[in-house]
């Protein structure tokens, strides 16, 4: 992959490191996107690293789905060939969470895994790489270490995982998930989880767990940032909940195993019913510290990808940069640097679904 100065990395604003129909896949979609340290060369750049679920047949949640995966040196300005990570035959093998561990610099990644035209029973698994994403080792199931035998559906992430900074958990892996169960009077329920790793992703554990029983809410797809107080910040979408709010969020302790407030419907972060990434963003002082969300904007369809920013951890959010006003749907969140955020978004012309887009974004610009 060719070295891109500074000051062409500084004037490079998009690229589409996936599109549909590269090589054979109708499609992809489901994107998380991480910084992974030396770029698996001792003294070597950074690498981002971008995930998505390659679906080989067609746009639909079943059927013959991969996990893959591209490499960029530069900044998300130009990306490397297309790696495929994980490939369950016809199968599917999808929503990628990826973490770098910091005492290693290995990649932790989470996925989950169900028969074909079976979406149900879903199973968990990792793999791990230690050159930086280039190279990934086979999926290793944890299905009975998390998940519980009476829950039904798992999603891990999308997007995204967490390896702790603050609190009395520094280094732990925190990945966030959701699952559906069944009651004891019958009825079908969802709610949001989270899963740990204190060892590196050897062994795993399930985290807090959050199953409002009332009709407001219907946890689904859930995103996760850590605050500088340890604290964790939890976004979830709303799936058929009576709230009309899209949304909803919550706090969690430090560590990820318990909840602190219970999960609100979050009304000022309009948008469609649609998975959304969240991420604490520390600019170059003097700019101030700041919780960033992205997802679309239109409340009626996905479109309009629009940065939402939040100046109090999370209790308030105003609206920041919208990145397209066309179709856009699922998305993550990577800090570059100090000046730079990175966003991998579902994006196209006339469907959200033709394109994973890489959108690099000046920190300054997201404090108008």
């Amino acid at each position: 992959m060719p070295a891109r100065s500074a000051a062409a990395a500084d004037a490079c604003t998009e690229s589409v490191p996936f599109a549909s129909g590269m090589e054979g896949y109708r499609g992809f979609r489901v994107p998380a996107v991480i910084e992974a340290r030396g770029g698996g060369e001792v003294g070597g750049p950074d690498a981002l690293v971008a995930f998505a679920e390659g679906r080989v047949r067609s746009l639909a949640d079943d059927g013959d789905i991969d996990v893959v995966a591209r490499r960029s040196l530069d900044g998300g300005c130009t990306w490397g060939p297309l790696r495929v990570v994980a490939d369950a035959g016809r199968d599917t093998i999808g929503n990628p969470s990826p973490v770098l561990d910091p005492a290693t610099g290995r990649i932790v990644l989470l996925s989950c895994r169900n028969a074909h035209g079976v979406m149900g029973d879903r199973r968990v698994f990792v793999q791990h790489s230690d050159d930086g994403g280039i190279t990934f080792s086979p999926p290793r199931e944890i299905t009975e270490q998390v998940k519980p035998e009476h829950w039904n559906w798992y999603g891990t992430g999308p997007g995204h995982a967490l390896a702790l900074r603050h609190g009395p958990r520094p280094g732990r892996l925190l990945v966030p998930a959701n699952h559906s169960y069944r009651t004891a009077a019958g009825t079908h329920r969802s709610g949001a989880h989270a899963l740990y790793s204190d060892d590196g992703g050897e062994t795993w554990h399930t985290g807090y767990v959050a199953q409002p029983l009332d009709e407001d809410l219907r946890l689904e797809e859930n995103a996760l940032a850590e605050l500088p107080s340890g604290v964790i910040y939890s976004n979830v979408r709303n799936q058929s909940g009576t709230s009309t709010a899209s949304r909803a969020d919550a706090r969690l302790e430090p560590g990820g195993t318990a909840l602190s407030s219970p999960y609100r419907p979050q009304p000022h972060l309009t948008g469609p019913v649609v998975h959304g990434g969240v991420l604490w963003v520390e600019p170059r002082p003097p700019l101030p510290p700041l919780l960033v969300f992205s997802g679309p904007a239109d409340p009626e369809a996905r479109r309009a990808m629009t940065l939402r920013l939040s100046f109090d951890q999370g209790s308030t959010w105003q609206e920041g940069p919208r990145l397209t006003a066309g179709p856009a749907a699922y998305s993550d969140l990577v800090q570059l640097d100090r000046d730079t955020v990175g966003v991998l978004y579902e994006k196209g012309a006339e469907s959200p679904y033709e394109t994973l887009t890489f959108t690099r974004v000046p920190t300054a610009a997201l404090i108008r």
